[in-house]
């Protein structure tokens, strides 16, 4: 009986890119931005990213959109997720707010922007240069994939 291993590779896409975006927008508030300024339409994915982390379960918005014409696929999804955390303990204040993130490795970062498919090296840096024109945005970069730790998470 011959035995199939599976990899990490057959379920991710072969060619794509991730652009770290430092905001303090809310998620749906970027979505919306990028749509304008990139003539995109991303929209809200009935399903969120659901993990469980230090045995807190944490929600990561993701948005979609897909362009038929060129066969790429773009996905926005929030690298922090922020809890409450209510108990006796915590003296004066009886709360206290935890943030988990979808990235360990990339604490700083606030948002994902993963693109699927083929893209020229020309139209990465326009769609760069573009993000970070939006007047909300701190900064925008490409991550080099292959420093990632946690890839795994980017799975979607």
């Amino acid at each position: 009986m011959q035995v199939h291993t599976v990899s990490f590779d057959d379920f991710s896409c072969t060619e794509y890119h991730i652009f770290g975006i430092h905001s303090a927008l809310e998620d749906y508030q970027l979505a919306y931005l990028l749509n304008s300024f990139l003539s995109i339409n991303f929209k809200r994915c009935k399903d969120d990213i659901d993990l469980k982390i230090k045995a807190n379960e944490a929600y990561f918005p993701l948005y979609e959109y897909t362009n038929y014409q060129t066969d790429n696929s773009w996905f926005l999804v929030s690298n922090v997720y922020k809890t409450k955390i209510q108990g006796d303990n915590l003296g004066l204040f009886s709360e206290s707010e935890t943030r988990l993130f979808l990235l360990p490795e990339k604490k700083k970062v606030d948002y994902f922007l993963k693109l699927e498919g083929e893209f020229t090296q020309h139209r990465i840096d326009k769609i760069n240069e573009v993000i970070n024109e939006i007047p909300q945005v701190i900064t925008s970069y490409n991550i080099d994939t292959n420093t990632l730790k946690s890839k795994e998470f980017l799975i979607f």
